[in-house]
């Protein structure tokens, strides 16, 4: 094993533990500590950084530094061979220790250092293959991203009228003061940006150029988090308006997540596609109110989600960097292990019973269903948590049951020991974790009193699930396929509702059009004709008229010597 990544490793995992100690204690004596650090002081004027101590920011960076650990683990396993491996690890250092200082930031400075601290070193990361694709990728995530930069600069400049840019100070402030209000709806702005919810979603699935430990890591707790994890802070200073439509946002994200990923053939954009679901899904729980629902379900979403990507990985390392499902099948007959954890973590995804996601998804479902939300935002609730189970059949159909369609031979085995210990150790917390968090975070009992078809409203979606999942798997062109008969709402439906096209080609297509013009015309046409070039022509046409010397040393001292005596006679 690579030291660096054993002593980054161990680094992590020492840091998780102890993080999650104290999350425990600050929890049950309801401890909160704000630590403020004075670099110095001059005139009056404090230059201090404030850092915000909670069971929350605790517990969220117990989980990110133990995820860190084990995808650092798996990563000397996967990168085997890359000759940059240490410059990787340190990148996915930087990345983390990005998020650990936004997630302890209660000051907007700070939190813009480590939200655009992810979204470099995101673009360092993504770009790291080097070649045509990643760039492209790399550079549709980083612009992205820069419009929630923009939006947290702009709020930061707007809580200039206020004295400070501690926003704890101003939640409850916030929500009554109608000036006020635009920093709450620049905050949500940016948040839609980072977790990729519409218009701004075409950047995710594009993100998975990346390297797996880097999807599996940005997709579990960081990158996409980030958004989630601001909301839940600033969700006392939203105003109902702001609330209803980050819902709707939401939830339109939710189902376009899921339509999409039933479409998709790409491994990783799969699992991708997910993930923008279950972002959607917390955001939309956050807006019905259910904030610590939303965090709970951050959490388990990030364990198996981790694991996912770590098992999607060991997949395509096998299989020689190959990501089409179609070309997949019998997994379970080469990699029993891998395809043991990468089924467990599907079923923690579609809320089976006793696994982590169960425990957050279920209560939110049922949450919901005791809200007094109208009937769309329900449906849409629903049918995206059944697109969800869909997609995960379709999935493991593809994967572990059909027929090994690979075209070359290759000797798959688990004998990669880096990677399995990194996947066994999500392992565990995806099968434990959310029985545990449920006992931890919800310290009072939620009452859940519903008529029977409510009650079984979950159960019968996720069993429509899975028949329209194994429905879709076994289907062949021309057999309850309509796909082909309705080419172009499946290719809407499938393209993520043309928003990667109105992302690329609606946005960069006509700025290079008329940057091609502006170039052409004005810079070497307009300005080249009456600017620095003619500049250049008259003066040299000017000067080389009275160039008489011709380069002659005697004639040029002479006519210097001629020039001083002149001077000289006519001063005295």
């Amino acid at each position: 094993m690579s030291m660096v990544c054993l002593v980054w490793g161990l680094f992590f995992l020492f840091f998780s533990c102890l993080f999650f100690i104290f999350s425990v204690v600050f929890m049950t004596s309801e401890i909160t500590y704000l630590v403020e650090l004075m670099f110095f002081s001059s005139n009056s004027s404090n230059i201090v950084m404030l850092l915000l101590f909670d069971w929350m920011s605790l517990l969220f960076m117990s989980f990110v530094l133990f995820i860190s650990s084990m995808v650092v683990i798996y990563s000397d396993g996967y990168m085997e061979g890359d000759l940059n491996l240490s410059r990787f690890i340190f990148l996915v250092c930087f990345f983390v220790f990005s998020m650990l200082l936004m997630i302890i930031s209660p000051n907007l400075i700070s939190i813009l250092l480590g939200w655009d601290g992810l979204g470099l070193v995101s673009y360092c990361l993504i770009i790291y293959y080097q070649n045509t694709k990643s760039s492209s990728a790399g550079m549709l995530t980083s612009l992205s991203n820069r419009v929630g930069d923009v939006a947290i600069l702009l709020s930061i400049s707007w809580m200039l009228n206020y004295g400070s840019f501690n926003f704890m100070y101003y939640l409850d402030f916030m929500s009554s003061d109608v000036s006020m209000k635009i920093v709450s709806a620049l905050v949500v702005m940016a948040a839609m940006t980072k977790s990729a919810q519409i218009p701004f979603s075409s950047w995710l699935p594009a993100a998975m150029a990346a390297p797996t430990p880097v999807s599996s890591l940005v997709h579990s707790s960081t990158l996409v988090t980030a958004g989630v994890y601001l909301v839940i802070r600033f969700f006392n200073s939203f105003s109902s308006s702001l609330i209803y439509f980050l819902l709707f946002i939401s939830c339109l994200t939710m189902l376009m997540a899921g339509l999409g990923a039933n479409y998709e053939f790409d491994f990783k954009k799969i699992i991708a596609l997910s993930t923008l679901s279950q972002l959607g899904f917390m955001m939309a729980t956050i807006s019905i109110g259910e904030f610590r629902l939303a965090f709970f379900h951050l959490l388990t979403h990030a364990l198996f989600k981790a694991l996912l990507f770590m098992c999607a990985g060991n997949f395509i390392h096998n299989l020689g960097s190959f990501q089409d499902i179609r070309f997949m099948g019998s997994l379970s007959e080469f990699l029993p292990l891998t395809c043991v954890m990468f089924n467990f973590s599907n079923m923690a995804l579609c809320g089976l019973p006793f696994l982590a996601g169960f425990y957050s998804k279920d209560l939110i479902l049922e949450a919901l269903s005791m809200g007094i939300l109208n009937s769309f935002m329900y449906l849409v609730f629903f049918i995206s948590t059944g697109l969800t189970v869909s997609y995960s059949i379709r999935l493991f159909y593809y994967s572990v049951l059909g027929d090994f369609n690979f075209l070359g031979y290759y000797n798959l085995s688990e004998s990669n020991f880096q990677m399995l210990v990194g996947m066994m150790g999500m392992f565990f917390f995806v099968i434990l974790g959310g029985s545990v968090l449920m006992w931890m975070i919800l310290s009072f009992c939620y009452m859940i009193c519903l008529p029977v078809i409510l009650k079984l409203m979950t159960l019968v979606v996720i069993l429509s699930g899975v028949w329209v999942g194994v429905l879709i798997s076994n289907s062949r062109p021309g057999e309850l396929n309509l796909v082909l008969n309705w080419m172009k709402t499946s290719l809407f439906f499938s393209s993520m509702w043309n928003m990667p096209f109105l992302a690329t080609f609606g946005v960069a297509s006509p700025v290079l059009v008329e940057g091609g013009k502006f170039s052409k015309y004005i810079d070497q046409g307009w300005l080249e004709y009456s600017g620095s070039q003619n500049l250049y022509n008259v003066l040299s046409s000017s000067s080389s008229s009275m160039n008489f010397v011709n380069n002659n040393l005697k004639v040029y001292m002479s006519v210097l010597l001629f020039w001083v005596i002149f001077v000289f006679l006519f001063y005295v």
